[in-house]
C-alpha cells in the first residue's frame, strides 16, 4: 500500500512556530513530525510516501533528502503555486495512486499508535460487504471535538456538524435522529481509487465535503480506535503534551 502525508497546510494555530517553519517540521524530543509519521509507516511496512508540500516547501524537501527519506521512497507533491486543501491535495497527487486499488491517507500534524494492520482488515471486510462500492474507511475516535462526523447505526457516513456554531452538512437522512453515532475524525484514512473516478469536485476543497458528497450514492465507514492514542498536535501545548507520551 502507498501513503500520503498532508503537509501542505499554513499551520496557523502552531504559531509562532509556523511563521518561520512548516508544521510538519515541529520537533518532539527531536524528531520532526514528518519524521515521527514516516517512521509510523515503515514500521506497518508502508514504505512508498508522497508528501504534499505549500508552507516553507523548500525547508520539507531539504529535510527528506538530507535525511534520505529516513528510510523511505519519498515523492512529493508540489502545491507552492497554490493552496488546495485535503481534497485538492489528493487530486493533485492522483497519478502516484494510478495503479492502486486504495491507498493511505493522514495529516502531518497527528501522533498516533492506531494499528493499521487491523484498519486495513476492517477496510477489507467493508469492501467485500459494499460489493465494490466503497469510497473510504475513516478513522475516528469517542473524544470531544468541535466537529463531528455523523454515522448511522451500521456505520455509514451521513452527515457532518459543527458542535460549536450547530451548522450541519447532510448525505443520508436519519431515519431516527435518536440513532445517530457522531465520532471524531482522527486524519487517517484509506481511500480507493472509486474515489478518483468519482469525486466532483475540484481546485481546493477538503476531504471531508469530498466524502460527503461521494456518501450520497457510496459507502463510507469509520473504524473505531478509541482505545488507543490519538493527538493533534496542531498547538504549541499539544506539542508539550506530545513530548511527555512520544519518546
Amino acid at each position: 500500500m502507498r501513503a500520503m502525508i498532508l503537509a501542505a497546510g499554513l499551520g496557523t494555530r502552531l504559531k509562532p512556530f509556523t511563521n518561520d517553519h512548516p508544521k510538519a517540521l515541529a520537533v518532539v524530543n527531536g524528531k520532526s513530525l514528518l519524521q515521527r509519521n514516516v517512521e509510523y509507516l515503515l514500521s506497518f511496512g508502508i514504505t512508498d510516501i508522497i508528501v504534499n508540500v505549500h508552507h516553507f516547501a523548500d525547508q520539507i524537501i531539504k529535510a527528506v533528502n538530507e535525511n534520505k527519506g529516513w528510510g523511505a521512497n519519498i515523492t512529493i507533491s508540489d502545491e507552492t503555486d497554490e493552496v488546495l486543501e485535503t481534497g485538492g491535495g489528493l487530486l493533485r497527487a492522483a497519478n502516484y495512486f494510478e495503479s492502486e486499488d486504495r491507498w493511505l491517507v493522514m495529516n502531518a500534524d497527528i501522533l498516533t499508535n492506531l494499528d493499521l494492520h487491523k484498519m486495513i482488515a476492517a477496510d477489507e471486510a467493508y469492501a467485500i460487504k459494499a460489493e465494490g462500492d466503497l469510497v473510504a474507511t475513516l478513522a475516528v475516535t469517542d473524544r470531544n471535538s468541535s466537529r463531528n462526523l455523523i454515522f448511522n447505526q451500521s456505520g455509514t457516513l451521513c452527515g457532518w456538524k459543527n458542535n460549536n456554531t450547530g451548522e450541519e452538512k447532510w448525505a443520508l437522512p436519519l431515519r431516527n435522529p435518536n440513532s445517530a453515532v457522531p465520532k471524531a475524525f482522527s486524519g487517517i484514512q484509506i481511500v480507493h481509487a472509486s474515489f478518483l473516478q468519482e469525486v466532483q469536485l475540484r481546485g481546493k476543497f477538503s476531504l471531508i465535503d469530498a466524502y460527503l458528497q461521494l456518501a450520497q450514492h457510496y459507502a463510507i465507514h469509520y473504524y473505531d480506535h478509541s482505545e488507543g492514542i490519538l493527538l493533534d498536535v496542531g498547538k504549541p501545548e499539544s506539542l508539550e503534551k506530545a513530548a511527555t507520551i512520544f519518546k
